[in-house]
């Protein structure tokens, strides 16, 4: 096979374990035939042919955002795909490092390219290579340590030592080797899963997530406001039978400006007097002429308890970097202008089977893909965290899936509960090991783009935090100085 036919089926195979079919296992082997594609290329061929996997790979991962902005999707592609090109840079060093070396050189390069993007220009940390693992429960206990980085590292690592015993560059010690990693990972991953997830908690919170299931084009229409509230009522309703002590709202589930269209929340604070409950919900603030994405947390007596407004915009959707600068980037993406916010507001409640009050933070749409946020809101003495978020903007696609997916590693990281609300999908409730104990679904299963309500316990976070949520991403300075003494290492002996 051609060197770009191999290219494309290395993207094909990695797209696919990110995909609604969740074929994770696909992932430990996805990135052999770029392996091989680059075998006794230049460096120009090997950053071409690599180039060209990433636009295949993130073309087929990312096709949902065409419903947003088709110019933005295409720019988008072009720039992840940078990211592949670099990393067929580091294949095309690695053929210098003896096969051992070259073993760990690949994916300690692989994982501080992922870093790169997930904080370069804002950051995208989307479809990294470990989320595609989010149900392979045994392997991602160890991103309590790592956190998903370590996930991605163990992953390219056994695509690696699989391609050198294929080329028989290597023997018994890289299969040694891998093996007993994938061992010590697998079992730390079992004894983990076999510990009860709510043996050092104090307390528990029953809380009910509602799933609006509002299409996109409905959410700001003003002739829509009666139907979208009082689908959010009558859900509200059936769910408080259940006799929870929080009802989630997804992200901006109010129609209407909270600061200025007073009568649209007048009713949310009336629904929370009547259910005698509280209700965190989604919506768009507005003070003093700026907009803000925010959560707010209403109590039985009809008033905002607290407040938190959304820290880390999404890039062309919530805000135009450097618009000022260069005014066409606002026909990439016009959808908004919002402000961010500035503190880590720790919501708290006083739940019925609890002796202590509940303190959760909150991470409103794509925060939860930046694991520096949730750990600070552990950090700051969250008990738990709520995700609320609103990906109706991509239809019914794989794009809720993918997304999903990071709110796991949130869970696995910092050993915490999470409870997310989605206005279309995914919602539910997820425990400290990454296991999903329930989502909203109809009757046929299907989970997304249906409306309903899930309830559940969630309890409270109590003990030791872990290695990742106290030193957060070492790992990615373990990888730089790997990479850094094997290329001096080699390069020295070389000229030795």
């Amino acid at each position: 096979m051609m060197p770009a036919g191999l290219a494309i089926l290395a993207a094909v195979l990695s797209s696919l374990s990110f995909s609604s079919f969740n074929l994770w296992p696909l992932a430990w082997c996805a990135f052999i035939p770029l392996f091989i594609a680059l075998e006794n290329k230049s460096m120009r061929s090997s950053l071409f042919i690599a180039f060209l996997c990433g636009l295949v790979f993130w073309s087929i991962c990312v096709w949902w955002l065409v419903h947003v902005t088709l110019l933005g999707q295409i720019v988008l592609i072009l720039y992840l795909s940078v990211y592949f090109a670099l990393f067929g840079g580091i294949i095309y060093l690695a053929r210098f490092i003896p096969p051992v070396g070259r073993l760990f050189f690949l994916p300690a390069g692989w994982v501080l390219l992922e870093y790169l993007r997930s904080h370069l220009f804002t950051g995208l940390p989307w479809a990294l290579t470990g989320f595609s693992q989010y149900k392979n429960l045994a392997v991602i206990q160890v991103a309590d340590i790592t956190g998903a980085w370590g996930v991605s590292f163990l992953v390219i690592l056994v695509n690696a030592a699989f391609y050198l015993l294929l080329r028989k560059s290597a023997g018994k010690k890289i299969f040694g080797i891998t093996f007993f990693l994938l061992f010590l990972v697998t079992g730390y991953g079992w004894v983990k899963l076999n510990q009860p997830p709510d043996r050092n908690t104090q307390g528990r919170v029953r809380i009910s997530v509602i799933q609006g299931n509002i299409a996109q084009e409905l959410k700001w229409d003003r002739q829509q406001v009666d139907f979208i509230q009082e689908r959010y009522e009558q859900l509200s309703l059936a769910a408080v039978k259940d006799r929870p002590d929080l009802i989630i709202w997804p992200e901006a589930s109010v129609p209407g400006l909270w600061g200025r269209d007073k009568q649209e929340y007048d009713r949310v604070f009336s629904l929370a007097g009547r259910l005698q409950t509280e209700i965190l919900t989604g919506a768009v603030s507005f003070s003093a002429g700026d907009y803000f994405n925010s959560a707010l947390l209403i109590n039985p007596a009809g008033s905002v308890a607290a407040s938190y407004d959304k820290l880390h915009l999404v890039p062309f959707g919530e805000y135009i970097p450097l618009k000022n600068v260069f005014p066409f980037l606002e026909t990439i993406a016009p959808i908004g202008d919002i402000t961010p916010g500035k503190e880590y507001t720790i919501f708290r409640l006083r739940p019925a089977l609890s002796e202590r009050p509940a303190d959760f933070g909150v991470l409103i749409c794509f925060e939860d893909l930046f694991p520096e946020l949730s750990r600070e809101f552990v950090k700051n003495g969250a008990g738990f965290l709520v995700n609320i978020t609103n990906d109706a903007w991509y239809k019914e696609s794989s794009a809720p899936y993918q997304h999903f997916a990071a709110s796991v590693f949130r869970c696995v990281e910092n050993r915490v509960y999470l409870a997310r609300a989605a206005n279309t999908g995914i919602s539910g409730i997820i425990d400290p090991a990454g296991r999903v104990l329930g989502m909203v679904a109809d009757r046929r299963g299907k989970e997304i783009f249906v409306p309903g309500y899930l309830s559940g316990e969630v309890c409270l976070f109590a003990g030791r935090r872990t290695i990742y949520n106290r030193y957060g991403d070492y790992f990615i300075l373990l990888c730089l100085l790997l990479d850094i003494g094997l290329a001096v290492f080699y390069l020295c002996r070389k000229r030795g």
